[in-house]
């Protein structure tokens, strides 16, 4: 019991400090993006999107570097992903003094080339099984496993897409016009804020991380269960907070384009990033292949949503609150051995 309260604490804890450097990250964004006159969307889809997706990056690198738990990172990426796609809209709707507003650019630009996103991961995952396949070891319960080696080439694919994404981005700056006051924006101090904030957010998640690897030691539980429901939830604390202010300002366009924004980094960037920097990584397509398919079903969703008029209502903010619930009870009884609809899901010790 005392191990369970240490660890709570802890995971309380992480939390607080990355709120806090989500705070940091967010002012300076904000105002950097104000300085170098960036439009809106591009402000929410790459300066915003990638500062407060530094915990996942962290998230990634920490768990394949120090703790050798690839598999870890990747289920704390899916798992903030959908967070991001089904919780932080629905959240920054019900916050919105009116419905979320979106525009033909956020639905045909934005999620649109999120789905891409999805699927190339996918390809990704899918080219590692099938030209560096691994095989799992000889236990009865993973007689349906199917595991590749993703290595730097094949972890090149998303960057590269990624590298697409910003030209893309780019494009749209270069007729963008504004009469932004920049009088009283020092931009060193600002570059300053937020590295401070990216020093803040790592500390915080080291120590989910942490809280993800013991939690599972103490309830015998696979780490992956924690991975894709507590640090996720965690390191997706800056962009909610990012996307429920700018809701609240009557900012919808910015508060969606930072969560489809944040996913698209997430997905091409930090994934990736765990495989650069480690050489290799062992992916588990068996259980990969269903987590982005939920996340590719959850992210049509909320396409059709926003494509009807233009805008999330407060029903269908709460269905998308239903749906992440939905989601939760799925990997809870999966992993519990309840139900077999994810081949060897990493199963808790009976």
């Amino acid at each position: 019991m005392v191990d369970i309260l240490t660890w709570t604490l802890v995971a309380v804890v992480a939390t607080a400090i990355i709120w806090r450097g989500s705070g940091l990250l967010e002012r300076a964004s904000e105002r950097l993006s104000a300085y170098y006159e960036l439009p809106d969307i591009v402000q929410g889809a790459i300066v915003v999107a990638i500062g407060s997706s530094f915990p996942e990056l962290s998230t990634t690198v920490i768990s394949t570097l120090l703790h050798g738990e690839f598999e870890l990172g990747v289920a704390a990426i899916v798992g903030s992903a959908l967070f991001n796609i089904l919780v932080i809209p629905a959240l920054s709707g019900l916050a919105s003094p009116t419905p979320l507003q979106a525009n033909r650019d956020l639905v045909y630009k934005e999620a649109q080339f999120y789905m891409i996103a999805v699927a190339v991961l996918t390809l990704t995952f899918a080219f590692a099984a099938i030209y560096h396949p691994v095989a799992p070891e000889p236990l009865a319960s993973e007689s349906r496993t199917i595991q590749g080696e993703m290595t730097r080439a094949l972890a090149l694919m998303p960057v590269a897409l990624y590298g697409l994404y910003l030209f893309v981005q780019y494009q749209d700056t270069l007729e963008h016009e504004t009469e932004v006051d920049k009088g009283d924006i020092r931009p060193g101090r600002e570059w300053g804020r937020l590295a401070l904030s990216l020093v803040v957010i790592v500390i915080g998640v080291e120590g989910l991380v942490q809280a993800a690897l013991h939690f599972g030691e103490i309830f015998e539980t696979p780490s992956f269960l924690w991975g894709i429901t507590v640090v996720a939830a965690g390191t997706s604390i800056p962009d909610a907070f990012v996307s429920i202010r700018a809701a609240r300002q009557g900012r919808g366009v910015t508060s969606i384009a930072n969560v489809l924004g944040s996913n698209t980094f997430d997905l091409l960037v930090c994934i990736p990033a765990g495989v650069l920097i480690a050489g290799t990584a062992v992916v588990n397509f068996s259980v990969a292949a269903p987590m982005m398919a939920a996340l590719t079903a959850a992210t049509v969703v909320l396409f059709l949503m926003m494509r009807t008029r233009m805008i999330l209502s407060r029903v269908e903010s709460v269905a998308l609150l239903a749906l992440y619930l939905v989601f939760l009870v799925w990997i809870g009884v999966e992993t519990f051995g309840v139900i077999d609809w994810v081949p060897n899901l990493p199963p808790a010790p009976a």
